[in-house]
């Protein structure tokens, strides 16, 4: 395997500078890519055929079938898949979206960004996915969805979700951009609700350095997300026939070659993560920690990143067991998520004049500034995040760095 590191430190190796062996692992770097991804761009630049083409609809169709949906539509980025998703839905302006506070921004500015407007709810505490129950508390005669994310690759409780959604003619639109691969009882995220969206974004577990993708079963969902990304065009309507609403979203031929090399890699790569957080979970136990809940319904899962929270008791010194890990070789991080409601787009909905840009909520009757989702709140006081490329690590550098993380814990602990 070769690649190179991504530009976040994230994915950087570090040196030890206190008391602790100096942990020397050379982490495999990220993104990963080999002769195939060479070979399959410069087929592509030969060919003269770089826009929108038979690349792309080979990997619609790879993907698709990798995550067990009938169809599958790219585009741009993540963000944009899930604004087409809530457009093709039927989601507009002055509907409520239930979305959960411990996402990437986008999960909540697409819904913005389509006029609605996001509700959001709380997380559970060893999940971290969206908690139904405050979801049911969220519900108005304005709510027309609601967003579960997998966090991490962790699938959301879409059991209840799905319920709940039933009981009150709801929506269910699924954010799996950490979910690639990942299925409950055989079936992939993104298919047990009527659509959900992907990311192939640079630090994602398939990259193109950026891209976006949605899956569903249903044909005339598909067929209103692919007009949108077509500038409106209809399928078998003439070039410059525009029947709805569009805007021009489209993947190239580049990044479907390559996100067709990664996909074929990504299922060994499914396993190693997937082995290796046994192993962290293993050498972890009996920490009193809160580790990655056990899943026996998910039939594979993605670990995107491996989060363990340290508890609200050791919350004082959840900056300097990072900052210790970090100089000694292992890299983790505090977490990039703060509660979404805390962003300043969202502090100041409540100001006006209103504007596209600089205050897009404005003279809609929304205030963020009391919301508070409490388990959230302290998720981000207290988690520690470990990357998925370090995941991808032989198994005896990985158990290497998880006793070291234990013994972090224990002397930080003790003080």
């Amino acid at each position: 395997m070769t690649g190179r590191s991504a530009i976040s430190p994230f994915f950087h190796q570090l040196r030890m500078t206190d008391s602790l062996t100096a942990c020397d692992i050379r982490w495999p770097a990220w993104p990963v890519f080999d002769q195939t991804e060479e070979t399959a761009l410069l087929d592509v630049l030969r060919s003269g055929k770089w826009w929108f083409g038979e690349r792309v609809r080979r990997f619609e169709a790879e993907y698709a079938a990798f995550q067990g949906s009938r169809y599958a539509v790219t585009c741009t980025n993540g963000t944009t898949a899930l604004e087409m998703a809530l457009r093709a839905l039927g989601v507009v302006e002055g509907d409520e979206v239930i979305v959960p506070c411990y996402s990437f921004i986008a999960t909540a500015s697409a819904v913005v960004t389509v006029g609605a407007v996001p509700v959001f709810a709380d997380i559970c505490p060893d999940s971290l996915c969206i908690d139904p129950d405050d979801v049911e508390r969220k519900i108005t005669d304005r709510t027309k969805a609601v967003i579960p994310v997998h966090v991490a690759g962790l699938i959301a409780d879409m059991d209840r979700l799905q319920k709940i959604a039933e009981a009150h003619d709801l929506v269910l639109l699924e954010d799996a951009a950490h979910a690639w691969g990942s299925q409950l009882d055989g079936r992939g995220a993104g298919t047990l609700s009527r659509a959900g969206t992907f990311s192939f974004q640079e630090t994602k577990n398939i990259t193109a350095g950026e891209g976006g993708i949605l899956v569903t079963d249903s044909e005339e969902l598909a067929d209103l997300c692919r007009s949108f990304t077509h500038c409106g065009r209809a399928k078998r309507s003439q070039w410059y026939d525009h029947d709805y609403l569009g805007s021009n979203l489209r993947m190239t031929e580049f990044q479907a070659a390559i996100l067709s090399c990664q996909l074929a890699r990504l299922s060994d790569q499914i396993a190693v993560r997937d082995a290796n957080a046994a192993r962290i979970s293993h050498i972890l136990s009996g920490l009193d920690l809160i580790l990655p809940p056990p899943a026996p319904r998910m039939t594979r899962r993605s670990w995107h990143i491996y989060i363990f929270r340290l508890g609200p008791e050791r919350e004082p010194v959840r900056d300097r067991i990072v900052e210790r890990l970090n100089q000694a070789g292992v890299p983790v991080l505090a977490g990039w998520y703060r509660p979404l409601y805390r962003n300043v787009v969202f502090q100041r909905a409540h100001q006006g004049p209103p504007h596209g840009i600089r205050s897009p909520l404005a003279a809609r009757g929304v205030d963020y500034r009391t919301t508070d989702c409490p388990v959230c709140e302290q998720v981000c006081r207290d988690a520690v995040w470990i990357p998925q490329n370090v995941l991808l690590a032989d198994s005896g550098d990985v158990e290497r760095a998880a006793r070291i993380i234990r013994t972090v814990i224990e002397q930080e602990s003790g003080r």
